[in-house]
């Protein structure tokens, strides 16, 4: 049996009634392993399950096998537009909560505008917006907690590095116009939940040789680089 000093001494769990979202099931939709991350560490702390589909055919394999209280869609996927989703989505009878998901700047209005319940910025940073955002849209009966305190997220730094890589083999040729617009904003969402300005910067000009460049550059970085969001 342990002594008194070390009881005191070692952290508890934190009690099922004091986490939020205990028992809800949250689909993110998203094609970055960084932001889905960042949302695996909020969902963790709010006690909610997260589930990740990188692609709109992974999410209709998800859906057809269970029905999660919260979808979280990313506007911009490899296989198409995550509007078309949160119209189908919204459309059911018997539908989750469905929230629209972007760094685009436009993007809330568009997610809106298809029918998401609500709406998520990239980057995903503050635990208590996505709290406030969950808890003011799921039925009270599922929301079992308080409020919790605010956390300096540490995602995954080999979940950046993948994304890059990612990147970097689509970018091995010239993109068509598709892959080309879908590329741009997936740097670009990469970009601002990394805080880096040198990717942001050319995900915005949006040409294939300055975004093959900056990928390469930081993926040329050591991986002491990547424990930390962002480079100066």
């Amino acid at each position: 049996m342990p002594d008194r000093l070390t009881a005191v001494m070692t952290p508890r769990p934190p009690r099922l009634a004091d986490l939020p979202l205990h028992g809800v099931t949250v689909l993110v939709v998203d094609d970055s392993r960084l932001a889905c991350d960042a949302l695996r560490l909020m969902c963790r702390r709010l006690g909610a399950r997260l589930r990740r589909a990188e692609s709109l055919r992974a999410a209709a394999v998800h859906l057809r096998l269970y029905r999660p209280d919260v979808v979280i869609v990313d506007l911009g996927l490899p296989d198409g537009s995550g509007e078309a989703l949160i119209c189908e989505l919204t459309a059911a009878a018997s539908r989750p909560v469905v929230l629209g998901l972007s760094g685009q700047g436009n993007g809330q209005a568009v997610a809106m505008a298809a029918g998401a319940d609500g709406y998520l910025d990239k980057p995903l940073e503050s635990l208590a917006k996505v709290q406030d955002t969950l808890v003011a849209l799921l039925p009270a009966c599922a929301v079992a907690g308080g409020a919790v305190a605010e956390i300096a997220l540490a995602p995954d730094p080999l979940a950046l590095r993948d994304d890059l890589a990612y990147a970097a083999g689509l970018l091995l040729c010239d993109p068509d116009p598709n892959l080309h617009r879908y590329l741009a904003g997936f740097i670009g969402g990469v970009a601002r939940q990394a805080h880096d300005g040198a990717l942001a910067e050319a995900a915005l000009c949006a040409q294939p040789n300055g975004m093959r460049a900056a990928v390469h550059a930081r993926l040329a970085l050591p991986d002491r680089a990547f424990d930390r969001a962002g480079v100066s």
